[in-house]
Parts: structure tokens; sequence; C-alpha cells
């Protein structure tokens, strides 16, 4: 039955056909692409335009309608309205699809055709949020590809590179959402890039890369230990940087948010209940190096300025990036060893109390009985002051190791001696110092303090970055 709107009769996607005359169709956007520009053949020094999306009326149908055209009418388009939406589009032209083609960059669907939007003859209307049906927007929380057909992040860890360049389906929850980066291309081109990190049962942490703004949007809406998703169609690789495997949305990727699913909603409950259990706090947060390009930190703060921005207050997922030319004034590395170096578990990198007793952590345990071993890493504290005051700082992983020229094998075996010679390496220099500052419920101050790297300052750049 075609829904009813506004007086007006609908087709249903599932009784599309190519000889329907001046068809009207009413459907949820679930699937957005970004507008991209090619040169026009026919028109030697101009650019054709086009973007596409994905359409739903129904839990057993949506189908693909894309749009070419002069480049003010397409991104006027493709800017009315989002992921989430409600659209009418009138007039379209229904064309049987070539499916090897028509899938290979966009979304698999089970209608026979796709549509084509002409700025001529075709109108894409957007329907306010009231007038929208209770049933359309339900369909935004059913899974495009069957429900039990998925990995799950441990699934994927497991297959090691196997997986690598393959298009499969997962289930996640969000762990934490990403800033977005700007970058610019070698042929001068600009672009975003998001970074989603993700978590269930059997991995705590893995990465998954937004570079369109569609799917960017999107993940910012996502609330951490709040929004489940069930991604459909979404690339797997290995990333040789981060020696472990990452998801990428591609221009296939569809997804559903917090899924109407046995699956989805036990995935819900568990990362509700981690968040109460604070397995996430910054004692079991991720200690893979910060990603962020230290060359793309150029903000230079005193101390006082970034207490008086933590005093302010920080937004959800705000982070703070920026340059300190200060005094390492107190350096523990003459403290006892136990509490130096921090031990985690080599499969779910989940903290160890306890190395004689392992890993801890229920769900890794009851994923797999092998032998698992133990991953340390240097985690210092360390207090920071220039002219208006100190700060004090977490050190740790790769960026200690960095700093101190010196592994945690190292480490155990320096002296005393050594120890304490390796500090006046620091005290009292004046040192070039980046950091990483965001919200934390667990700090007296409200805020974590990260040394990302740290150098001794070169006196002529600190003596023009200060005399600002």
């Amino acid at each position: 039955m075609a829904y009813s709107s506004f007086d007006q009769s609908y087709v249903n996607i599932s009784d599309l056909h190519p000889n329907l005359s001046r068809p009207s169709i009413i459907g949820i956007v679930i699937g957005k692409t970004d507008v991209k520009g090619f040169p026009d053949r026919k028109n030697f020094g101009s650019e054709r335009y086009t973007f596409s999306f994905t359409i739903r009326d129904s839990p057993d149908y949506f189908i693909n309608a894309s749009s070419w055209g002069r480049g003010e009418y397409i991104k006027s388009l493709a800017e009315s309205f989002r992921i989430g939406d409600c659209v009418i589009i009138e007039n379209p032209l229904v064309q049987t699809k070539d499916v090897e083609r028509e899938e290979k960059f966009n979304p698999s669907t089970p209608s026979y055709y796709r549509l084509l939007i002409s700025e001529v003859h075709s109108l894409v209307k957007i329907c306010s949020k009231h007038e929208v049906d209770s049933n359309l927007l339900s369909l935004l929380h059913i899974p495009t590809k069957d429900p039990q057909d998925y990995y799950s992040l441990g699934d994927i860890v497991a297959n090691g590179q196997g997986l690598n360049g393959k298009i499969i389906n997962i289930l996640a929850a969000v762990r934490a959402v990403g800033e977005i980066k700007n970058f610019i291309t070698s042929d001068k081109r600009r672009g975003q890039r998001c970074e989603v990190k993700l978590f269930d049962e059997f991995v705590v942490s893995f990465a998954m890369i937004c570079w369109d703004i569609e799917s960017i949007q999107m993940a910012q809406s996502w609330i951490p230990r709040e929004t489940v998703i069930f991604a459909a169609d979404i690339r797997i690789n290995y990333d040789t940087f981060r020696n472990a495997m990452v998801a990428t949305v591609v221009s296939k990727t569809i997804f559903t948010t917090n899924p109407y699913t046995p699956e989805g909603n036990a995935l819900l409950c568990y990362a509700r209940d981690c968040t109460e259990m604070g397995i996430f706090n910054e004692e079991n947060e991720d200690f893979s190096k910060d990603s962020v390009n230290l060359e793309s930190i150029q903000d230079v703060y005193t101390v006082q300025q970034i207490k008086e921005r933590a005093s302010l207050g920080f937004e959800k997922n705000d982070t703070l990036y920026g340059i300190v030319f200060a005094y390492i004034s107190t350096l523990n590395i003459d403290s006892d060893s136990d509490k130096l170096i921090r031990s985690r578990c080599s499969r779910c990198r989940y903290l160890m109390t306890d190395t004689l007793v392992g890993c801890t952590y229920a769900f890794c345990n009851e994923r797999s009985s092998d032998l698992k071993t133990v991953i340390r890493s240097l985690n210092l504290k360390v207090d920071i002051t220039d002219h208006t005051g100190t700060l004090s700082c977490n050190l740790s992983d790769s960026a200690a190791e960095e700093t101190l020229s010196c592994t945690v094998d190292r480490f155990l075996n320096l002296t005393e001696d050594q120890k304490t010679s390796l500090k006046w390496n620091f005290l009292l220099e004046r040192c070039k110092i980046h950091l990483k500052i965001c919200m934390s419920t667990y700090s007296r101050s409200g805020m974590r303090v990260t040394v990302l790297s740290c150098r001794i300052a070169d006196p002529i750049e600190a003596c023009k970055k200060l005399c600002r």
C-alpha cells in the first residue's frame, strides 16, 4: 500500500518501474555521498557535478537516487537535506540499473531500478519533522543487511590480515568520536577526516575512519557509550602505522544507529554497563600513540591560560592542543619502578593491576583461554612550570620513551645514579612541550593534560614565541 500524505499518493519503491508516468516517492534518506565534480566532455574547460543518496520507504525496500548537473544546482540540492531527513521525490526518471556498475560504488539495494533526478523535470522536497510518518522514522533503526550477518570486532582482530581489503558488515558500540581534522591534498583539494573509536564485548578500542562530510556529520551526533552502530558494507584494511586492522567508511557504507535487533540491544546494555563500572575511565584508555600531527599544533599558551580555559569548562569531546615553553619542575623517574610501569593485556589492551594474576577483563577471558602476554609502557607524572604557574601532566607510552630516549626494558635496568643523571637532563631546563588537554571527571582540576612531545627548547624560538 502506498503512503498517503498531503492529499497525494506516493508510489512504493517496490512498485516502481520505468513505464510509470510522473511518479512521486516518499522515503527516509539512509545514505548520501559528497558532491563531486568532473570535467564536462561536451564543454571543454567546464565541470559537471553529481551526488547520490539512498532512500527507504519500508523494511524491505530502498533505492539509490542520483543527480547530475550544474555546480550551483547540485550543491544547493545536496545541502538541502541530510541523512535521516524525509524527502519527496517528484517525477524522477526510473531506470533499470546495471547491477555490476551501480553497486560497485553505491549501496547494494533490493530494487531492480535506480532514480535519476533532473534539474528541469524533477523536484526534491523536504518534509518537516512533524509531518513525517513514525513508520518511516523507525526505518532508521532497521539494518539494511541481515542483522545477524556481521563481524564482531573480536572476529576482525582474530582474522588478522585475512580480511584486509574486504567489504563487510560490523556491529559495534561507539567509544569516542574524534575531532574533525582538515587537510589539503597534494593537488590542492581540501578534505576532512574524523576518527571514531569503536568497542564491543571482545575489543576495547578499534579505529574507524570517516573521510566524507556526510559520515563525519553523522558521527558527530553519536553519543559515546550510548550509541551502537550497524555498519553495512564498510571496508576493513590493515594499517601498517598502527600495526592493526581499521575500518574505513566508503561510498557503499550505510549506518544504522541503535538498531532494533536483539544483538544491538544487548551491545547497548553492555556499553552502558561499561560506563557504570568505570571501564573507560582514563586509567583504562587506549594507550596507542595520539594520531595528531605535531606540526599542525601552532598555538602557544602559558600555564595560566590553560588553567583559565579549564575553569571555563570543556564541552563534550572538546580537546585543546597547544605548545608550552616551560621548565620540567618535577619528574618522578626515581620512584619505585612498579609505580612507573603500566602493564596491559596484549589481546584486549585492558590494564593489569597484577601481572601474576593476568588479565581480569571478563570478556577477554571468555573469548579465549589462549596465553596472553603483557605489554609494558612507561607512565610518568610530570610537573611543568613557567612564569605563570605549574601544571601537572601525564607523560607515558611512546612519548615518554622518545622524551627520555629510553625504552621500558632499558629503563628497568638503569641504576639509581643513572636515573638521577637522566632526570637532571630535563630538570630546570626550558623545554618545548606539545600538550593535549581534555575534560576529565576524575581530576580535581577538571582536565587531563597529556604530554605528546617534550624536547629542550631552542632559545631563539622560545624568545620569539614568548615575546609575542
